[in-house]
C-alpha cells in the first residue's frame, strides 16, 4: 500500500482585530488558512483576512538555508532564553523575523513540534541536514540538566567560531584558485583569438620569426586544433575528482592524507583540524556529555578523515581505561603543547577550560597561518601572471622589435 505523503505547511498572512479593537497583523505557517484562524481565536484576535503569503517571481523566496543560519538562530534563540523569553515564544520571533523564507519555515516547524508536546532535540533530529548529533546532543543534556539557556549559549559560541574558522580557511584557497582560473581564461582567449592574428600578420613579413615567438605560434595552433581535448580533460578532471570525493572512501582518506603533508597548505590544515577537535570537545565537555560519548561529536567535526579515523581510536583507548593524553601522544597527530595541555585539564578537573584555551590558540593559529599563507601566494601569483601572461604578450610584439631595429 501506497504511503500517504505528509501535508506541507504553508505560510500565511493575515490581518485581525484583537480583544481591545486593534486592527493587527502578522504570518504564520500552518497546513490552511481554517487552522490559522483557529489559532487566532484561541489567541483573542478575530480574523479579518487570512490568504497565502505570495511567492516572489523566479523562485526568488527559496532561499538555501546556511550553517551561518544556523549559527544566527542559536545565538538568537540564546539572547531570548537568557533574557527570560518562554522557548515557543522565542521561536515565533526568531522565526517571524527571519530573511530567509526557508529558515522562518524550519524554525516555525520546530515551534510547532514542542508545542505539541515534543522536545526541543527530538524537534531538531527531524531536521539532521542542519542539525548535526553534536547540535542536538548539546541540546539534549541542556534539557535534562534544566539548563538550556546555558546550553544554547555554549551552542551559539561553538557554531560562530565553527563558521569563522570555515571562513578563514576558505578565505586562503579560494583567492589563489580563482586567480589562477582568471589567468587560464586569460591565457585561452590570448592563445585561441589574438596569437592567430599576429601569427596572420607576421606571414607577410617574408622573414623566419624570432624562436620564442615560433613557440608561441605553434603552442597557439596545437591549442585550436585540440581546445575540445583540453577543456574536456579538465573538466573530466573536475568531475572525476568531485565524484571520487562523494563516493569513494579510499580517495578521501589519501586526499585527506595528502593535504595534511602537502606543501603550503599542511600547516593550516593541521592546526584547523586541532582547533576544531579542541573547540568541540570542550563545548561537549562542559555540557556534562561523558568524555567517550562525546568522542563521536568530535570526530564528524574534525573536517579530516585522518583525524576522524585517530579520534574514534582515541574513543576506543579511552573507553578501555586509558588516559587522553596518552591517547593523543599515540595518535601522532597532536602537538606536544595540546598533549600538555590536556595532561594539565586531567589533573586539575578543568579539561574544558584547558581545551578551551587549546582552541583559542590555534585558532588564532590559523588566523595567522591564513595571512601568512595569502602574503606567500600573493607574490607567487603576480610572478606567475607576469611569465605567462607577460611572455605572450612579449612574444607576439618580439617581431615588431626586430623591424624597428632592420629600419
Amino acid at each position: 500500500m501506497a504511503k500517504k505523503k505528509a501535508a506541507k505547511k504553508v505560510q500565511f498572512v493575515w490581518e485581525g482585530v484583537n480583544k481591545q479593537g486593534h486592527k493587527i497583523k502578522g504570518e504564520e505557517s500552518a497546513l490552511s488558512a481554517d487552522l490559522v484562524k483557529a489559532l487566532l481565536r484561541k489567541q483573542g484576535v478575530i480574523p479579518k483576512k487570512v490568504k497565502k503569503k505570495p511567492q516572489p517571481l523566479l523562485g526568488g523566496g527559496a532561499k538555501k538555508i546556511t550553517p551561518g543560519d544556523i549559527a544566527v538562530f542559536s545565538r538568537q534563540l540564546a539572547t531570548m532564553m537568557k533574557a527570560g523569553v518562554p522557548l515557543v515564544q522565542a521561536f515565533g520571533i526568531v522565526g517571524e523575523g527571519h530573511d530567509n523564507p526557508s529558515m522562518r519555515d524550519l524554525i516555525l516547524e520546530i515551534k510547532a513540534d514542542v508545542e505539541a508536546g515534543g522536545t526541543f532535540h527530538h524537534a531538531l533530529k527531524k531536521h539532521p541536514l542542519y542539525f548535526d548529533d553534536l547540535f542536538c546532543n548539546l541540546v539534549d543534556a541542556g534539557e535534562q540538566a534544566g539548563a538550556l539557556e546555558t546550553l544554547l549559549e555554549k551552542i551559539a559560541t561553538y557554531k560562530e567560531k565553527s563558521e569563522s574558522l570555515k571562513a578563514k580557511i576558505k578565505k586562503a584557497l579560494v583567492y589563489p584558485v580563482s586567480v589562477l582560473v582568471v589567468a587560464f581564461a586569460v591565457t585561452a582567449i590570448l592563445l585561441m583569438f589574438v596569437v592567430p592574428v599576429f601569427a596572420e600578420m607576421f606571414q607577410g613579413f617574408g622573414a623566419d620569426l624570432p624562436v620564442f615567438t615560433q613557440m608561441v605560434v605553434n603552442l597557439s595552433d596545437g591549442f585550436i586544433a585540440n581546445w575540445y581535448i583540453i577543456f574536456g580533460v579538465l573538466i573530466g578532471t573536475i568531475f572525476g575528482i568531485k565524484t571520487l570525493k562523494q563516493k569513494s572512501e579510499a580517495f578521501n582518506l589519501w586526499f585527506d592524507g595528502f593535504v595534511l603533508k602537502a606543501p603550503v597548505v599542511s600547516e593550516l590544515t593541521n592546526k584547523s583540524a586541532i582547533a576544531r577537535f579542541s573547540r568541540t570537545l570542550a563545548t561537549m565537555f562542559a555540557a556534562g556529555v561523558p568524555l567517550v560519548e562525546a568522542m563521536d561529536s568530535v570526530a564528524g567535526a574534525a573536517g579530516n578523515r585522518i583525524f576522524t579515523k585517530a579520534i574514534l581510536r582515541i574513543r576506543d583507548d579511552i573507553a578501555a581505561g586509558q588516559q587522553l593524553q596518552v591517547s593523543l601522544a599515540q595518535s601522532g597527530l597532536f602537538p606536544n603543547m595540546v598533549i600538555q595541555m590536556v595532561a594539565i585539564g586531567e589533573e586539575s578537573g578543568a579539561l574544558d577550560d584547558m581545551l578551551s584555551k587549546v582552541a583559542d590558540y590555534y585558532e588564532e593559529q590559523v588566523d595567522n597561518a591564513v595571512d601568512s599563507l595569502t602574503a606567500l601566494m600573493e607574490p607567487m601569483i603576480m610572478v606567475f601572471l607576469a611569465i605567462v601572461i607577460g611572455g605572450l604578450v612579449v612574444a607576439m610584439y618580439l617581431p615588431i622589435f626586430k623591424m624597428g631595429d632592420a629600419i
